[in-house]
């Protein structure tokens, strides 16, 4: 069995959101993306401003929590399964284990998220603008509690396999090695989702200690909700 198989589920159950089929439901989670990203910007407002973190915090923001590029990079890693006895050969396994959980955790996320944009709809004119008062009762309606952790369980364990794996000069050099093939074969957005991600990790003394931080402030937020704080994202 290939080991990139599991991208190929992963990619099942993305394609299976509703959003992709609905433009109400589409443009409700841009709003509700929207309305995350600035939020956990004000929150992580110290952490992200410090010099070494800023290009760990854009590659969060951009990247790691969906974007606009992962339609983009969805249809590249769809196609790489064509192409998965020549990848497993070019990338480091220890590489495609890590690629595979950031690919997992961001598809998590839009998926949690489609959750609100449709409980929104359901509660709310389709063009009001969110407030965090809005969002505050749509997460406790939804109750996701267990999926907002389990989502925050990954990024820890991802942050772990970044140190563990990703700073190795070996993998990294296998990495650039395979710049040429990614291009030749248009695998471009693949190459710099993973290229931002070893130049972001480059001024961190430790991927690990950056993701904690982080993720320890979000349980917070998740538990004041869940606890009834009428000010939770304050």
């Amino acid at each position: 069995m290939s080991k990139l198989a599991v991208l190929d589920d992963l990619l099942d159950l993305y394609y299976q959101l509703n959003y992709h089929k609905n433009p109400e439901i589409f443009q409700r989670l841009q709003d509700v993306q929207a309305w995350q990203k600035q939020r956990m910007q004000r929150t992580h407002a110290k952490q992200f401003a410090e010099k070494h973190n800023v290009l760990m915090a854009e590659y969060f923001i951009n990247r790691l929590y969906g974007g606009p590029d992962f339609d983009a990079l969805a249809q590249q890693i769809a196609r790489l399964s064509k192409y998965a006895h020549k990848a497993e050969k070019l990338i480091p396994d220890n590489a495609i284990k890590t690629g595979t959980s950031g690919v997992e955790l961001a598809i998590l996320a839009v998926q949690l998220d489609e959750q609100v944009a449709m409980q929104l709809l359901q509660d709310y004119h389709p063009y009001e603008k969110l407030t965090d008062e809005m969002m505050r009762i749509t997460y406790l309606k939804l109750n996701q509690g267990e999926g907002r952790l389990k989502q925050l369980d990954l990024l820890d364990q991802l942050g772990q396999s970044l140190d563990k794996y990703m700073r190795s000069f070996v993998v990294y050099a296998a990495f650039k090695m395979c710049k040429g093939a990614a291009l030749k074969y248009n695998f471009n957005v693949m190459y710099e989702f993973m290229q931002d991600g070893f130049l972001a990790m480059k001024p961190l003394k430790s991927a690990e200690k950056f993701v904690k931080d982080f993720t320890t402030a979000e349980r917070q937020i998740i538990g004041k909700v869940h606890a009834g704080d009428p000010l939770p994202f304050a």
